[in-house]
């Protein structure tokens, strides 16, 4: 991993100011500034740049290259570490909110992985493509047809999507958030070394101000390997009906103490937002095989999470078992497999939380049901899922039994 971060100090390391990436909010100064002050303070910018930021980020990465990077570990797992077998047990336990062990999360991950390369296969042959799954994953990874041949137009396809899920979130929700969110670029300077895309939650000054809005942030690099069947998924994931639902939903909450509108739980969190992602079934929003592949797609994504995490942190993979793993299951990039096995890596057991917090909602989903019946109404569900607020998934999981009970009890008087 830590050769990685040269090539991101060099970023740093320019000899026009203007380049530099703490330049870019001196273009954004405001009209009503007199031309004077624009002047002076344009020229201190450049002065602090090249004369303070520059030289500081030179000698950073003249230190990491000659003293640090050379006595870096080469073994990836946590386990290698002293302790590191309870270490990782502690960071699986506390980033899924359950009792799982290792060996319980792999074997889940191995079945679900199973599970959704059937799904999957059926989908493909609903496309219309019928040779073998690796053919038909590098027809997805190449074609020109799923790709925009420039950032702008990758960045307006995005915003396309959002726009085309909007209207139907009445379908799986009866409180919308008040507070809108956005669709926007990932900076140039971090994109090439980041996630396909995330969220940036609004201020946390709640909806009366609205002094900041939610961003679904998108990553515009190599336009030519971030195909377009990915984006419906994604944008369920990061925007709507996902993060933002849950972090505005979270600020408007009435009687709520700050620290609980503003907790989070990776398990809660991400489980809802993967959830998410499966509520375009409900919403109709994959009518295209080929977007019905990118979910399961992302899917399978998080299912291999749950392989390759605790292959590489308890089990003796290497990167490189790791990454192949990947590729045979998924149709992602080679760009985006590689930078996610650097990160499960770098943030052990993190990536375990997704798969497992959405197969306990989804349970949760289905009990509620079988145990309402007709009575069931999927808008109900996700409102009090999500007034529930970031909390573990034991939790979770009492407070929608008791939901389940209130809507019995009232069905019965």
């Amino acid at each position: 991993l830590m050769a990685r971060v040269p090539a991101q100090l060099a970023v740093q390391i320019v000899d026009d100011a203007t380049r530099s990436p703490f330049y870019p909010p001196l273009r954004q100064l405001p009209a009503t500034l007199p031309e004077a002050e624009r002047r002076a303070l344009d020229a201190e910018a450049r002065a602090l740049i090249l004369q303070r930021i520059v030289p500081a980020y030179a000698a950073l990465k003249a230190h990491f290259e000659r003293d640090y990077l050379p006595y870096t570990r080469d073994t990836i797992a946590a386990t290698a570490q002293p302790d590191g077998e309870a270490y990782y047990q502690m960071l699986v336990q506390g980033f899924t909110t359950t009792a799982l062990t290792p060996r319980q999360i792999h074997d889940i991950g191995l079945a679900e992985v199973a599970r959704l390369r059937d799904a999957m296969e059926a989908v493909k042959c609903e496309a219309g493509f019928h040779g073998p799954m690796e053919d038909f994953f590098t027809f997805l990874r190449t074609d020109a047809r799923f790709f925009k041949p420039t950032p702008e137009a990758l960045l307006a396809a995005y915003r396309d999507v959002a726009k085309r899920i909007d209207p139907e979130l009445v379908k799986i929700s009866r409180h919308v958030p008040r507070l809108p969110y956005g669709v926007r670029a990932i900076p140039d300077n971090l994109a090439p070394d980041t996630y396909t895309a995330y969220y940036q939650g609004g201020a946390a000054d709640g909806p009366h101000t609205q002094a900041r809005p939610g961003w679904f942030c998108v990553n515009l690099h190599k336009p030519e390997t971030r195909p377009t069947w990915e984006m419906m998924a994604l944008a369920l994931h990061e925007a709507v009906p996902g993060h933002h639902f849950q972090f505005a939903r979270a600020l408007e909450l009435p009687d709520m103490p700050m620290f609980r509108k503003t907790a989070y739980f990776v398990a809660y969190g991400e489980g809802w937002a993967l959830y998410a992602e499966q509520l375009g079934h409900d919403m109709g929003l994959y009518a295209d095989p080929h977007e019905h592949f990118g979910q399961l797609t992302y899917e399978m994504w998080r299912a291999v999470r749950l392989v390759v995490d605790t292959g590489m942190h308890a089990f003796g993979w290497s990167r490189e078992r790791a990454i192949a793993y990947f590729q045979v299951h998924t149709a992602k990039s080679e760009h985006d497999i590689v930078n996610e096995i650097d990160r499960y890596i770098g943030w052990p057991g993190q990536a375990l939380a997704y798969k497992i917090g959405q197969i306990r909602i989804s349970q949760m989903r289905a009990g509620a049901e079988a145990a309402l019946g007709a009575h069931f109404d999927l808008r109900d569900f996700n409102d009090a899922l999500l007034e529930t607020g970031s909390v573990p998934l034991a939790a979770l999981e009492a407070r929608m039994a008791a939901w389940v009970a209130e809507q019995q009890a009232a069905r019965a008087g």
